[in-house]
């Protein structure tokens, strides 16, 4: 699964927009208070996290995006 195919499942499982953030696909405006994102890390991988209060927390980093958007799915579902 990449980015775009766990924005459609996320929709569909009627996940609200706001308690998700993934960049590059869906990146809502304004900016939730709180809420769980996956991100591409600068020099490469991906990472699943939290955030809270203003403050990105790291949950966990990932080689590929198929096993960064398997662990977003699971953390919203």
């Amino acid at each position: 699964m990449d980015r775009h195919a766990l924005e459609r499942a996320l929709r569909q499982a009627a996940v609200p927009p706001t308690h998700y953030w993934i960049e590059g696909v869906h990146e809502p405006s304004p900016t939730p208070t709180d809420f769980l994102y996956l991100r591409e890390e600068p020099g490469g991988g991906w990472e699943t996290g939290a955030y809270e209060r203003g403050t990105h927390e790291t949950i966990a980093r990932h080689p590929a995006e198929d096993a960064a958007c398997a662990h977003l799915w699971q953390l919203l579902n």
